[in-house]
């Protein structure tokens, strides 16, 4: 067994000539790439080191939150050059290939399936999303206009990108599919004077929404219900869904945009702001089991397809990958800042999982295959639209 990881190491030697790298095996034993590694894997046992090479990526992110493996120096550094040489991609046996399949199975995104999805994630409690999200606890890739923007200035800014996209008026009725703390619909109402309707499947999510609309005297403008977004009625002049679209599921895509068609009006026009990935490839297992079940990140290529079948046409595409990195960042140092706070809440392994996560989906948005795609697009053809982009980017004219 030593040996496959000795080949490892020579695949990383390969990958990246200066990679800093060292194993630290469960008997002492040290296989290292460079004197003073910024990264060392400790294998704290022979069954941990085993199960690693059996199922990959699944058995490191189990076994790093037990404890049965460390990561001693920087996390993302080890990340990074995972991804670097396609670890998860290796040839992995057939047990390990049903318990995918059994994993994809239990978490599809039924009507029945789909608020216990959610809730395993979003209903942790407000006030531990607080500890590493803003003041306007938006959950989602943030739109950072200069390098040094601050993380709420950042993604306030986001909601107003999103604004002048979808060209905001006050007599406009809006529809936010999955509108999280309900940042979005809030921002549009203040500044646009919109009037609007969003839907979550999280209980703590429609409480904090609503609770906050009343508060700031939003409430005769903008509502949030606690609904599935299949369930919708009624027919607006925009939609926005931020964010929400990878917990749709590669099954219901579909459905998805034929309800979208159905609730915006001809012409109206639309932007999907979600994670994606430029080619097909294969999901994430650690991601769906313990973080986000149901979870799922559509290729360009479908999004695409699957609108054009309903009838959409695709106004713009804008990649904003490295404003999630920096996103992720940002979230990553508000977490380690309250690290002390989610160990009151939780015990260590959470500790450890939500590190994981917060670190791992930093590194793929540097340098693995997922993508933050911001798709604008217009219910069947619409000819009275801007011929530019310009009041994107330059203040609306009076």
């Amino acid at each position: 067994m030593k040996r496959a990881y000795r080949n490892l190491a020579e695949t990383i030697r390969q990958a990246d000539p200066d990679a800093s790298f060292g194993i630290e095996f469960w008997d002492g034993e040290t296989l290292s790439l460079c004197s003073n590694p910024r990264a060392t894997l400790r294998l704290k046992s022979e069954n941990a080191a085993r199960d690693l090479l059996a199922r990959k990526w699944l058995a490191f992110g189990e076994a790093y939150t037990a404890g049965d493996i460390e990561v001693d120096g920087d996390l993302q550094e080890l990340l990074r050059l995972g991804m670097a040489v396609s670890f998860d991609d290796a040839p992995s046996t057939f047990r390990h290939k049903l318990e995918l399949l059994r994993i994809w199975a239990k978490t599809l995104n039924t009507r029945g399936r789909s608020p216990q999805n959610i809730a395993s994630h979003y209903d942790r409690g407000d006030d531990f999303y607080a500890l590493y999200l803003d003041d306007t606890m938006a959950y989602s890739c943030a739109y950072f206009e200069n390098g040094c923007s601050a993380l709420e200035q950042a993604q306030l800014s986001k909601y107003e990108h999103i604004c002048r996209k979808l060209m905001l008026k006050s007599a406009d009725r809006v529809v936010d599919v999955g509108c999280g703390w309900g940042g979005m619909l809030i921002y549009a109402a203040q500044k646009y004077g919109i009037k609007g309707l969003g839907c979550t499947l999280s209980h703590n999510q429609y409480k904090y929404a609503n609770n906050k609309i009343r508060r700031l005297g939003l409430h005769n403008q903008i509502e949030v219900v606690l609904e599935d977004y299949r369930n919708l009625q009624g027919t607006f002049d925009k939609f926005v869904s931020i964010g929400m679209f990878e917990h749709v599921g590669r099954e219901f895509i579909p459905l998805f945009m034929k309800k979208t068609s159905q609730i915006l009006n001809r012409g109206g026009v639309g932007l999907l702001h979600t994670i994606g990935k430029d080619v097909k490839s294969s999901r994430d297992p650690w991601i769906m089991t313990y973080i986000f079940p149901g979870g799922y990140l559509p290729h360009l290529a479908e999004i695409i397809e699957s609108m054009g079948k309903r009838g959409f046409s695709i106004l713009d595409v804008e990649n904003l990958r490295m404003h999630y990195a920096r996103t992720l960042e940002l979230w990553t140092e508000n977490y380690e800042r309250n690290i002390d706070k989610v160990r009151e809440m939780y015990d260590e392994e959470f500790v450890r999982m939500w590190r994981l996560f917060l670190n791992s989906c930093s590194v793929a948005f540097k340098y693995g295959e997922p993508r933050l795609y911001q798709i604008l697009f217009s219910n069947g053809l619409n000819n009275d639209l801007p011929l530019t982009r310009s009041h994107c980017y330059k203040p609306p004219c009076n």
